[in-house]
């Protein structure tokens, strides 16, 4: 029997990618949709592109609103969600997209996000290597509560954590950076990702370590077994609707050579359907991963400066919000992970 499904924050980029995904979705049905400014409105009329769902119109995101439903996505601004899931009931599978139940420090949420802190709930990156073994796959089966990562996060995390758990790259001195669609701003109006502004353009932003997803992503790494993690994360957001492309380093460990490295990569994602290590000596573009659900890797040893290169591609709307979403809510409910979810990508 389908279950329904409610999505909070629908009249988004986040909201639209959920919707756009569970329409195919063999096992969901979308039966509510919300907003907060546009609420009342068809949904066709901020999703025009989602002709399927033209039968939905926008409603009032409330905890009244979002009960009853088998499954809850919420796709909210930081800070809007945990005001909201206390209210839900324990047996509905909720899935935040937002902020709010990622991180494990209150510390960090205080020094990067400030407000009240909701406390962590089971983190839905399936493909996160474990120290000593095993994958958070594991930690999502049953699960009825799970944050959905940073998409930045997620292109990081997929391109480092084998080195790190292997233990053939240092875990301190990592350093990232990421060129970012426009669509990673989110659709409020701003003047930043005008087309005026971004286009010819590449401008850097939250230099210096101020970025939210700093210490997300320092916590997935220390999951993995790193020790004393730290990152220089250095975000640029590029004339690109969607997608990220990562380029991450780190320090080759002591007597490591390039076939011990290529090994950590091949045995950490050999059996994902997800992430995929590109044959040596190839490198992702972003717009491959474009629509998909996939995460692709280039790998490379800098003998030079002793440095290990990882690049990674995904689409910040699909594997970097919705994709993981979904991926991880049919892993809770014990359904076939691939269920609804594109492993081929849209070209040109």
């Amino acid at each position: 029997m389908p279950l329904n499904v409610a999505v909070a924050g629908a009249s988004g980029y986040a909201g639209g990618e959920l919707l756009r995904i569970l329409a195919a979705h063999p096992e969901f049905v979308v039966r509510t949709v919300t907003a907060f400014q546009n609420a009342g409105q068809p949904l066709v009329a901020v999703q025009p592109h989602l002709r399927s769902l033209e039968h939905l119109t926008l409603v009032e995101t409330t905890p009244e609103t979002l009960a009853g439903h088998d499954v809850v996505f919420l796709a909210l601004p930081h800070g809007k969600s945990g005001e909201i899931t206390a209210q839900l009931s324990p047996d509905t599978l909720v899935i935040d997209c937002g902020a709010d139940h990622r991180l494990e420090s209150e510390a960090d949420w205080a020094a990067f996000y400030g407000g009240e802190y909701y406390g962590a709930w089971a983190y839905g990156l399936p493909e996160l290597l474990l120290d000593g073994g095993g994958t958070q796959r594991d930690r999502l089966v049953g699960a009825r509560r799970i944050a959905v990562p940073g998409c930045n996060v997620t292109a990081i995390t997929l391109g480092l954590a084998p080195g790190i758990r292997a233990g053939v790259i240092a875990a301190d001195d990592l350093v990232a950076v990421l060129a970012v669609g426009t669509s990673g701003a989110g659709k409020a109006l701003k003047a930043s990702p005008l087309f005026s502004e971004q286009h010819g353009s590449a401008p850097a932003y939250a230099v210096g370590g101020t970025h939210r997803h700093t210490p997300e992503i320092r916590q997935n790494l220390h999951a993995a077994g790193g020790i004393g993690v730290t990152v220089s994360f250095t975000p640029m957001l590029v004339p690109m609707s969607r997608g990220i492309l990562a380029t991450s380093t780190a320090k080759l460990a002591p007597g490591v050579r390039a076939a011990d490295v290529r090994s950590a990569w091949q045995t950490a994602y050999a059996h994902e359907p997800f992430v995929h290590l590109l044959p040596e000596g190839e490198f992702p573009r972003s717009g491959d991963t474009t629509g998909a659900n996939t995460a692709l890797i280039g790998l490379a040893v800098d003998e030079s400066s002793g440095r290990v290169v990882t690049v990674t591609a995904i689409d910040n709307l699909v594997k970097g919000t919705a994709g993981a979403a979904i991926q991880s809510a049919n892993i809770a409910l014990g359904l076939p992970e691939t269920f609804g979810l594109n492993l081929n990508g849209i070209a040109p």
